[in-house]
């Protein structure tokens, strides 16, 4: 049996951006793809306005940490998404690499990570169509 396809999501802190969208991906498409998370300067915990979000529609992300990027995880990943850490994302030759352009929810309340927090949703909803549409990629 194939490997089942991984995804890392990279921010700069890991902990609002990509620990939504690694909730999201958990959550949407179960143990089919294998999530990771990690950031170029991690904080010391999960933003507690994303931990809010996600826990406003069903979704428990207080047991994750920040975790900084290493070389492994982006070799170990099929898919490399960024968001906003601009090029410290090694690059390594036949990953996938995509850049989601998103707001920063960090230093901000509830209402303005509801907003990020959907938008990581369509975008993660996107990807698992694509991942099972072309699994040739993986």
């Amino acid at each position: 049996m194939p490997e089942k396809p991984s995804v890392l999501f990279v921010c700069v802190h890991n902990a609002g951006r990509s620990q939504m969208a690694a909730g999201w991906l958990s959550h949407l498409a179960g143990d089919r793809i294998e999530v990771r998370s990690a950031g170029s300067a991690p904080a010391d915990q999960v933003n507690p306005a994303a931990i809010e979000a996600m826990r406003e529609v069903g979704i428990d992300i207080t047991a994750e940490t920040p975790k900084i990027l290493t070389v492994d995880a982006v070799k170990a990943s099929d898919v490399c998404i960024t968001m906003g850490c601009g090029d410290t994302c090694p690059v390594f030759p036949g990953k996938r690499y995509l850049d989601w352009t998103l707001e920063d929810p960090a230093g901000q309340g509830v209402e303005a990570v509801r907003p990020i927090r959907d938008e990581i949703k369509k975008l993660v909803e996107g990807l698992i169509k694509e991942i099972d549409a072309d699994e040739r990629l993986f």
